[in-house]
């Protein structure tokens, strides 16, 4: 009984041994053919001598017909909306673009430039929030490098450079000089008694940058002191130029020059020393020619001038730079308090700028086609007015002066600064773009 039941034992032992390798089998036979439809419909592996590579999913997305791009035109005011990026090209438009975040910040701060105007210094003088510095202008279509004041040094060696124009030139000078500051400090060697023309040296480069101040560009007499404040009637003649830049063209390697808000001013017209007209004069007797008539004539016969010179310099035409005075002028309690700049859509050039913007824009373009192709002269349109508009953030608002919410009258009302720029700000990327036409023009 006990080897009967001893055999029964090992047969059943032996019959669920063979159970289970069967067992086995089919289970190892459902894994493979598992695996194998899975690794079938899984992305593809890719790699190097047999080492795990980059996943690849090879599935072909589905046919896109092709849309007609859309209409762009040459004025930046218009289809910005529609305007695609594209690969760099030589006609790329620099001044077609958006400001972006710059973490880096600025090249220079308040207290490692010693240029800075007071007016202008909005750190110093207490402006809070800094976030109007931490951006650049980037082009559509291409890339702006940054500054490089060594590069820009060197290209201006042996070389003379003006800036004619009214206070938004002298501080666009300023913006120059702390920017360079980092390979040179500028040395001070001509100046008038009112710090409005003034002339600086590079010795180590033979450079020398001048400021010409000439609001109107032309002929005038005004009766203002420092503040705006007027004791009579601008007298402006439309035929003849300033001397006070013209007599030094001669001896300039590069120019740039602007008209702007002078002209919207209340004057008197003058053309062969008589009387023609006037803009906003309430005089019945005198006929109202409007401010876009004279700003035509003094940017006709500005860039006449310049064409007609016998040295022909390299010359940089600035459009206009829109203010930012929101609910009143500066005049009249209007004040600037916004901390980031616009966005496409968030605002538009008003009727104003818009009539000297056009003004701009026909004049260049005649003077350009004036010259044509056999002059060997450079005449270049610096388009700052889209870029400015976009940079309300960027001025010292209150913060022209030092600490004003300090002051011991507390009711008293605190004229803002919604024209000009702080520096550092927004004025500095106008170098970026200045350099870069610069190297445009040497290749």
């Amino acid at each position: 009984m006990k080897q009967l039941s001893g055999n029964i034992q090992m047969k059943t032992f032996s019959s669920v041994l063979v159970k289970f390798a069967v067992c086995f089998l089919v289970l190892g036979l459902a894994y493979r053919l598992f695996s194998s439809s899975l690794f079938q419909f899984s992305p593809v592996f890719v790699g190097n001598d047999e080492k795990p590579g980059l996943r690849v999913d090879k599935t072909m997305p589905p046919q896109v017909v092709a849309e007609p791009p859309p209409e762009i035109t040459d004025d930046p005011f218009l289809n910005l909306d529609d305007h695609a990026p594209e690969n760099v090209t030589e006609k790329c438009n620099l001044f077609l673009g958006d400001w972006v975040p710059e973490p880096n910040g600025p090249m220079y701060t308040n207290t490692t430039c010693q240029t800075i105007e007071a007016p202008q210094n909005c750190m110093k003088n207490g402006r809070p929030d800094s976030d109007y510095i931490y951006w650049r202008w980037k082009p559509r279509d291409c890339n702006l490098p940054k500054f490089d004041p060594n590069k820009f040094l060197n290209i201006m060696r042996k070389k003379s450079m003006a800036f004619i124009g009214d206070s938004i030139m002298r501080n666009h000078v300023q913006s120059l000089l702390c920017m360079l500051s980092k390979v040179e400090k500028a040395v001070d060697i001509y100046h008038d008694e009112a710090y409005r023309n003034r002339r600086w040296s590079f010795p180590s480069y033979k450079f020398t940058v001048s400021l010409f101040w000439s609001p109107f560009l032309t002929k005038a007499h005004t009766f203002e002191d420092d503040n705006g404040v007027s004791t009579g009637l601008i007298q402006l003649h439309l035929d003849e130029l300033d001397t006070l830049w013209t007599k030094q063209i001669e001896n300039l390697d590069y120019v740039i020059v602007a008209g702007g808000k002078w002209f919207l001013k209340s004057a008197l017209y003058y053309e062969n020393n008589t009387l023609v007209g006037c803009h906003n004069c309430h005089n019945a007797n005198i006929t109202q020619l409007g401010f876009q008539y004279a700003y035509r004539k003094a940017i006709n016969s500005v860039l006449k001038f310049i064409i007609c010179s016998k040295k022909k310099a390299f010359t940089l035409f600035r459009t206009l730079v829109p203010d930012h005075f929101e609910n009143g002028e500066w005049n009249t309690g209007g004040y600037c308090n916004r901390t980031r700049p616009f966005k496409e859509g968030e605002i538009e050039i008003n009727d104003t700028d818009e009539i000297m913007r056009r003004v701009e824009l026909e004049e260049f373009q005649s003077a350009a086609a004036e010259i044509g192709s056999a002059n060997s002269m450079n005449l270049e349109l610096f388009d700052a007015t889209l870029l400015s508009l976009l940079r309300p953030d960027g001025h010292p608002g209150v913060y022209r002066q030092f600490h004003p919410n300090a002051r011991i009258d507390k009711h008293a009302k605190i004229q803002n600064d919604c024209l000009h720029w702080c520096l550092p700000g927004p004025i500095d990327s106008w170098n970026d773009l200045m350099l870069e036409m610069l190297l445009k023009d040497k290749n």
